[in-house]
């Protein structure tokens, strides 16, 4: 197969805004990262996991030019310092094990700093995704698949079908693949929708080639890490400490809060009102989403912030009509944005692969998540899953 990424900017937005975070205040941290496959009928084949080591090789041999360091130095809250850094940054192979050791015939994992390791997690998820459907279906029926599903969501966007508010394009991990992804992006970009506003792309290189706004603040690892990376934190008090960084960081810039790390309940105890004025708004990964929105409107309200000047945004498997949905519940209460993934990057006559790569260590201690969906976590020892739903259940009942 021809090389799938191609350049380092191929990465969520996210990686970087975290990125810049850990180079100035974590750069001695170091995390493991574990490969997964959720789906139970999916096996990789001898031949697609030598593809998928090759690509990861060609990814390693890449680095950042200096156009692209110019784009980053133009982002208002990336600081020249870490271009400086990036200039000098590349992959590394070596942080990397790749086997067939796994019950779907795959299994990946990476370890090293957490500031190499936290870049590899976007473009390997590409590369898995795009190798497979390119070896186990026939690709070109897939792509047409695509692109005639694609030209009808967009139709159905332009005719007023679904009214969508601001969204952007998620879905570089789960895409099928770096022309479909493309394809979808510069078709969104183009058209002329009813009461629907396409914003951007997670994906930086695809961003700086089409002229949109890359998008993307923290995900779960920054509050994890961050939480639990420190083993003299309690880490009930995950989101304390990675919201306080995060602050000393960014300021007001960049400042879309993820609330299910370790439950949005326990979030909520620690977004008080500097926080919560902070931060522009907040990210739903998982639970019930208009339950999740009317919790945080209440929150805001009950800490005498407007809820108006504030963003919800949602990105929880999300199609056109979930969006529309939300889109209407919340309408006049809130701002209301949407990230879509999968549904826009890969949805073919096929389905489409539930992988994931988390970090499960943090500097040689078990981390986990605990989200507002159970089964959505993935953690390697149950012992210490026990232990922080132990810390979380002590801190909701006795620390008011």
């Amino acid at each position: 197969m021809k090389q799938i990424i191609n350049s380092l900017l191929e990465t969520d937005m996210y990686k970087l805004s975290m990125g810049q975070a850990i180079y100035h205040q974590f750069s001695d941290y170091k995390t493991t990262w574990t490969f997964k496959c959720r789906n139970t009928d999916v096996h990789f084949t001898a031949e697609m996991v030598e593809e998928i080591r090759n690509q990861i090789k060609l990814f390693c041999g890449l680095h950042f030019k200096e156009e692209e360091l110019e784009y980053l130095n133009k982002i208002r809250w990336i600081k020249g310092s870490y271009v400086d850094f990036l200039r000098l940054w590349k992959p590394n192979f070596q942080d990397f094990t790749i086997t067939d050791e796994a019950e779907c015939g795959l299994a990946i994992e990476a370890a090293g700093t957490w500031l190499n390791t936290s870049m590899y997690e976007i473009p390997v998820l590409a590369i898995v995704n795009e190798v497979y459907f390119h070896m186990a279906y026939n690709y070109e029926e897939l792509l047409q698949s695509f692109e005639e599903k694609l030209d009808e969501k967009i139709e159905w966007l332009e005719s007023g079908k679904y009214h969508l508010s601001n969204f952007s394009e998620f879905g570089l991990r789960r895409r099928l693949s770096s022309e479909a992804q493309e394809m979808a992006v510069q078709k969104l970009s183009n058209a002329k929708f009813c009461d629907s506003t396409f914003v951007g792309t997670s994906n930086v290189y695809l961003a700086k080639k089409f002229g949109i706004s890359p998008i993307g603040t923290m995900a779960h690892e920054w509050i994890m890490c961050v939480g639990q990376g420190n083993h003299k934190h309690n880490p009930s008090y995950s989101n304390w400490y990675a919201l306080d960084f995060w602050v000393k960081e960014y300021g007001v810039l960049n400042g879309t809060a993820l609330t299910d790390t370790i439950t949005t309940d326990c979030f909520l105890r620690d977004f008080q009102l500097t926080y919560a004025t902070l931060f522009s708004g907040v990210r739903h990964d998982s639970g019930d989403p208009k339950a999740w929105g009317d919790k945080m409107l209440a929150h805001y309200e009950e800490l005498g912030i407007n809820p108006k000047n504030k963003t919800l945004l949602f990105s929880d498997s999300l199609t056109f009509e979930k969006a529309n949905a939300l889109l209407n519940y919340f309408n006049g209460r809130c701002n209301v944005a949407f990230g879509i993934g999968t549904y826009i990057s890969n949805d073919t006559c096929v389905p489409a692969l539930n992988i994931v790569m988390k970090v499960t260590k943090c500097n040689g201690m078990d981390v986990a998540k605990i989200s507002d969906d159970p089964g959505k976590g993935m953690c390697k020892n149950e012992e210490y899953i026990h232990y922080l739903q132990r810390c979380l259940d002590w801190r909701m009942a006795n620390d008011k």
